[in-house]
């Protein structure tokens, strides 16, 4: 110290000009900044060793410094001062000395008024100032801890981002320098540190995050609770940094807190929660404060988990692409699991979309740690994946769909299986069969085998899957059919039936055609999981069954009934092999399309029909046997339905029923042979159904009576000539081009009937008139119909020649297109002289 002493002496001898001045009463503000400066310069300027000059510092300057940075008028010279004091008190030893001046002073111009700093880059140096004493004084501080957290209270809500800022820092080193003394004021920093917490500026707010760390570390842990919630929302800080804060402050305590053990189950999930961070950063900072933290507790807990340690075997399954977290890890978990669940379910349901989806990745994680410890809270967790499912937002849908798949893992069938499908005795909402499609795709194929034949029944129940014809409900009971097929592969044989029933019933449902494409081929991974080489196949081993199951109570069956289009699913989808079962579909047919059934039901099954007609080769006829079946559809199934009834309703069945007739013509499966059996049945209603107002139906019965007139016309009796031309010749008058030319065409066929009969002689006069009638329809507006009537003239002409030119000559002079008439004079003329 001798060494310093001429140093000493000759710096305060320096200084001593300047601090006269300084401590003149009446002394300006230029002469004060001139004396600041000069003591700045001296300061500085000299070599002075650390000790002599805080020797100097302390005994000359800290006083006069004090008061003019706490007391002067001049901001430049409060300025200056605070400068000068900062230089001062970074030399030497630790300057407690200075304690007892400086803190009033500090606590006079960081306080609220009166006394404050207006000035908010002094303020900053003030509390710069204050950092520094704590820093390099550290215990002896602790006298004036009261006045040091009064000062933070204040500057940490200070209107200057900086100087909050600094605040933190100011607070972090205070609960360094005494920690003995700091948990007694600790709790009166946490108000000010949780109103700052939120600042627009994120360095504040990371700031403050870390300030709240060490302020809890050193102070009192019970303040836990008081920050959780605002830690908590700042894990959905926009800005990644302040996320890693809150991290580390977390990992921190889980691993250094005193009192950890009593908020495990608190700040667990916290830190879990940055498992899902979208910054790989974070996520792996979490995970390697997990590590540790799970490392530690098991050398804490070393006896307790001795066996586990000793005996603990891995799970034969586990979800692919995961690594399995430490025994530690999953101990901890697994012991706090009932304290967090009900918080986090809660959270689930939460009106914030954010929350929501924080909760359902922590779901996952925890569920994925706790293991077969899930089994315990099985109802909980299956009420709120019930509703989660739900959800409009589709990552909080994607995280309980993983959850629950770790339901199928973890916990055994028999228990899982047994919760679920209890709640299908309600009303099973879409979500409960998403739920039960997550836990089956979850589940070990081993496992799940005994219970796929329960699990196959409970879906074909009538109850669930004809519960709803909404959409997203089939659409989930589909995903539960592939969940079934992909898991137990093989395995679903014992089930084929009841995974075609619900099948049949999803394709059943009116809906998008992309539903129906998954519907198909999911069938065809049912049949290649059997070895089949095609759906079709799956229903040629089940056609009876499903033919036995829809009819069950086809004799009530109405328009509303969902019986009615699983049928035509299966009469449709089912291709060649429904022509394999044509005697229980006929008798569905055959119950179902008595007039007194259902109009509506009866109208859709004609429909379905009519389809299978228009392919029959490749559909009800596939096999060649329908045509043993043909009179039982005529006589029992169409003739019935062809008789008039009032209504539209009615109107349209009979339009389907002459499609269906029509279409069995065309496809040629109603050879000659057997219109001759039912000619006499369905003539005189095929005749009455040319006076419908359906166009098509009108159009339809007049190339059926063509076709019988080509078939068996021979053979008609008078009246049978008679009703025939004069039902058709009324068509010549129809409002549709088609149907006259089509009436036309068949009284072209009755005349060449006509011609061969025995009946002819009979007929002159009927003939007589319908030359008549047809020489009118020659003056048509409409071309092809002019030329039609001229073939049938052409055609009937051979009957009575002479009679029909007879009636040419009476009515030549009045047609507007006489040529017509010469052609056929023409032709009659040929024919004779041919003759």
């Amino acid at each position: 110290d001798g060494t310093d002493a001429p140093g000493a002496a000759e710096l305060s001898q320096a200084l001593s000009r300047p601090l006269s001045v300084l401590q003149q009463p009446d002394c300006g503000r230029a002469a004060r900044l001139r004396a600041l400066e000069a003591i700045g310069a001296e300061l500085r300027g000299r070599a002075a060793a650390g000790a002599a000059l805080q020797e100097v510092f302390l005994a000359r300057l800290l006083r006069p410094l004090s008061r003019c940075a706490a007391g002067d008028a001049a901001e430049r010279c409060r300025e200056l001062a605070l400068q000068l004091l900062r230089h001062g008190l970074g030399q030497g030893g630790p300057p407690c000395e200075a304690l007892p001046v400086l803190l009033p002073a500090l606590a006079q111009r960081l306080s609220p008024p009166p006394g404050a700093e207006h000035s908010e880059e002094l303020r900053l140096g003030l509390v710069q100032l204050l950092s520094l004493l704590l820093q390099r004084c550290g215990p002896a501080a602790a006298p004036y801890l009261g006045d040091i957290v009064r000062v933070l209270q204040a500057t940490l809500l200070d209107h200057y981002a900086e100087v909050r800022r600094e605040s933190c820092r100011c607070a972090v080193a205070c609960a360094q320098a005494m920690p003995e003394h700091f948990h007694m004021q600790s709790e009166s920093l946490i108000k000010p540190l949780m109103q700052t917490i939120s600042h627009q500026h994120y360095r504040v707010r990371v700031d403050v995050i870390q300030a709240t760390g060490t302020v809890i570390q050193f102070g009192n842990g019970k303040s836990v609770d008081d920050v959780l919630s605002h830690l908590a929302q700042r894990l959905f800080d926009e800005i990644p940094k302040v996320r890693h804060a809150v991290t580390t402050v977390i990992g921190e305590w889980l691993l250094r807190l005193r009192d950890r053990y009593s908020y495990f189950h608190k700040l667990i999930p916290l830190l879990l929660g940055s498992f899902s961070d979208e910054i790989p950063e974070n996520t792996e900072l979490a995970w390697t404060y997990w590590e540790k933290i799970g490392l530690q507790w098991e050398k804490e807990n070393e006896e307790d988990l001795k066996d586990k340690m000793d005996f603990s075997v891995s799970p034969s399954h586990y979800p692919k692409g995961v690594t399995r977290p430490g025994l530690g890890c999953r101990e901890l978990v697994s012991r706090n699991l009932s304290k967090i669940l009900p918080g986090l379910c809660h959270d689930l349901t939460d009106w914030v979309v954010s929350t929501r989806v924080k909760a359902s990745q922590l779901l996952y994680t925890l569920l994925l740690h706790a293991e077969d410890h899930i089994t315990q809270h099985m109802e909980l967790l299956l009420r709120t994946l019930y509703q989660s499912c739900l959800d409009e937002e589709s990552d909080v849908v994607r995280n309980s769909v993983k959850a629950a798949e770790l339901i199928g893992t973890f916990v055994s069938p028999k228990v899982s299986l047994r919760l679920i499908t209890s709640a299908f005795g309600q009303t099973p909402k879409p979500s409960c069969v998403m739920v039960l499609a997550a836990v089956i795709r979850g589940s070990p194929k081993e496992i799940l085998q005994p219970h796929v034949v329960q699990l196959g029944n409970t879906l074909s129940q009538p109850g669930v899957c004809q519960r709803s014809e909404e959409v997203f409900y089939m659409e989930q009971l589909l995903c539960c059919v592939q969940a079934l097929i992909d898991v137990c592969q093989e395995d679903c044989k014992e089930i084929s039936l009841q995974l075609m029933k619900v099948l049949v019933t999803i394709m059943a449902i009116p809906s998008s055609q992309d539903l129906k494409e998954k519907v198909e081929k999911t069938m065809s991974s049912l049949a290649e999981v059997q070895q089949l080489d095609s759906f079709h196949c799956l229903y040629k081993q089940h056609i009876t069954e499903l033919l036995e199951w829809v009819s069950v109570s086809c004799d009530g069956w109405t328009c509303y009934s969902p019986e009615v289009l699983q049928l035509e699913v299966i009469a449709t989808h089912s291709g060649p092999v429904i022509g394999e079962a044509l005697e229980e579909f006929i008798l569905i047919l055959k119950t179902c399309l008595q007039p007194n059934k259902d109009p509506q039901m009866r109208l859709k099954l004609f429909t379905v029909l009519s389809q299978l007609f228009q392919k029959a080769s490749e559909t009800i006829n596939s096999q060649g046997l329908f045509p043993s079946y043909l009179e039982t559809v005529i006589k029992d199934i169409l003739a019935p339905n062809l008789q008039w009834h009032a209504g539209r309703t009615a109107a349209a069945i009979r339009a389907t029923a002459v499609l269906c007739l029509w279409a069995l013509i065309h496809c040629e499966m109603l050879s000659p042979k057997e219109i001759l059996k039912v000619k006499d049945e369905l003539m005189p209603q095929i005749i009455a159904s040319m006076d419908e107002d359906s166009k098509i139906t009108r159009l339809m019965a007049c190339r059926i009576v063509d076709t019988f007139l080509k078939a068996c016309g021979k053979q008609f009796d008078e009246d049978k000539f008679k009703n025939t031309y004069t039902e058709v010749l009324k068509r010549l008058d129809d409002a549709s081009c088609d149907v006259r030319l089509a009436a036309a065409h068949t009284l072209a066929n009755w005349f060449k009937c006509l011609k061969d009969s025995d009946v002819k002689s009979t007929m002159e006069g009927h003939v007589e008139f319908l030359y008549q009638e047809l020489l009118i329809h020659l003056d048509d507006p409409d071309q092809n119909l002019q030329n039609a009537v001229l073939e049938v003239l052409k055609e009937g002409s051979v009957l009575y020649p002479d009679l029909l030119v007879r009636e040419i000559e009476g009515v030549v002079h009045k047609h507007q297109t006489p040529v017509y008439c010469n052609q056929l004079l023409h032709h009659i003329q040929s024919a004779k002289e041919s003759a």
